[in-house]
């Protein structure tokens, strides 16, 4: 019995070992993840409230942490104030000021990471013409680092492109993609 209790004595000494280096492990870990978080977090929403004016011609909005205390498990809130209009949560906003904020956190991302790609589907479909001349104006600071595809009937956004894609159904039941790259079509037509 005396040599079954010591080696369950030393497998238990083990284990404990384990769970603290474990333990030690998770905590750093976390601590990483935290700074890490922090510091993006930081920087993206400074990238915001700058964007947020920019896209909106005014305002201001921030990015707000729901429990500070636990970062790593914390939701983020965005807050908004549209320029003439109150400071209030996103889900107060109409369909085009929640779009232009939307728009606003996405580019703010991008300016702190960006991304080689990027695909936008009808984004613009709820904005009004003057916001899609702020998006689209917007939109051309990142076509140097970003490639855009965009899906739109909006004729303005159309319009700013330099390639278009459409799909066509010739005859019933059959579909065929068109193309027309603006730069070829302004050289033949000079």
């Amino acid at each position: 019995y005396e040599k079954r209790y010591t080696f369950l004595m030393k497998e238990q000494s083990d284990l404990l070992t384990a769970k603290q280096q474990i333990l030690e492990m998770i905590k750093k870990i976390n601590k990483t993840t935290t700074d890490l978080f922090i510091e993006t977090f930081n920087k993206v929403n400074n990238e915001f409230q700058i964007m947020f004016k920019d896209l909106f011609g005014g305002g201001s909005a921030k990015l707000v942490l729901t429990d500070e205390d636990d970062i790593l498990e914390a939701g983020i809130e965005i807050i908004a104030r549209p320029p003439g209009k109150k400071l209030q949560s996103i889900s107060l906003l109409s369909g085009g000021e929640r779009t232009m904020t939307a728009v606003a956190l996405l580019f703010s991302l991008f300016k702190v990471k960006p991304s080689p790609f990027c695909v936008l589907d009808e984004l613009d479909a709820a904005l009004d013409d003057a916001n899609i001349s702020r998006f689209v104006s917007t939109l051309k600071n990142f076509i140097k680092e970003s490639q855009f595809v965009i899906i739109t009937h909006n004729r303005q956004t159309i319009a700013e492109a330099s390639v278009i894609y459409g799909v066509t159904m010739e005859s019933k039941g059959i579909s065929k993609i068109v193309s027309m790259q603006f730069s070829d079509f302004e050289k033949k037509s000079a």
